[in-house]
């Protein structure tokens, strides 16, 4: 669906180029985007290596493992259904992990990997289970403590303060992660009276 979106959204631009006679502001735009576009991955390839080797040496050092641990009451309150020493609770504890420190397309593989797990215990195959839904939930709430893709983009495009994000980030962070667990307790209530 978003491919017919892009795809609208370039086809308009064209037309509108063309009843106005500026194609060749239309092609100026295309290129000069494609060339905006190229430049700000680069520099988002370089700021995620290092980000992901640095989480490699983390994890080589056991830091990871202290986090998973620090994080592992928090896990079982959000996700009390998974059986204790299941693999998903590893994987949710990366996820959580690498999307608190902004590297969300680290994060995602790991979110994938939970879900495959979870969806191993899940006793209805055609309908999410409850921690299914609480790993969505969190996982579109954006919790993020260090968003380290957003200060890569800023960077990137020379901004004068690229860090001056943190603060906002951390209260939108506070507020949409508090907003969804909020929501996702109140429907994991509701459901269990339905039953």
């Amino acid at each position: 669906m978003v491919n017919y979106i892009w795809l609208f959204f370039i086809v308009a631009g064209f037309i509108a180029a063309a009843l106005q006679g500026n194609i060749e502001l239309f092609s100026e735009a295309v290129f000069e985007g494609a060339k905006t576009g190229v430049t700000i991955c680069f520099s988002l390839i370089s700021f995620m290596v290092l980000w992901l080797g640095l989480l490699r040496i983390a994890e080589d050092a056991g830091l990871l493992k202290k986090l998973a641990i620090l994080l592992r009451p928090v896990v079982r309150f959000l996700f009390p259904t998974i059986p204790k020493d299941h693999p998903a609770i590893g994987y949710i504890m990366s996820n959580m992990s690498a999307n608190m420190l902004g590297l969300n397309n680290a994060a995602t593989p790991m979110g994938i990997k939970a879900m495959e797990e979870l969806q191993k215990i899940n006793p209805k195959k055609d309908t999410a289970s409850t921690a299914m839904c609480t790993l969505l939930a969190l996982n579109t709430s954006s919790i993020t403590i260090i968003p380290i893709t957003i200060i890569g983009i800023r960077m990137a495009n020379q901004s004068m303060d690229p860090f001056e994000i943190v603060g906002t980030t951390l209260m939108a962070t506070a507020i949409s992660t508090t907003a969804a667990i909020l929501v996702d307790k109140w429907y994991q209530r509701k459901s269990l009276r339905n039953e």
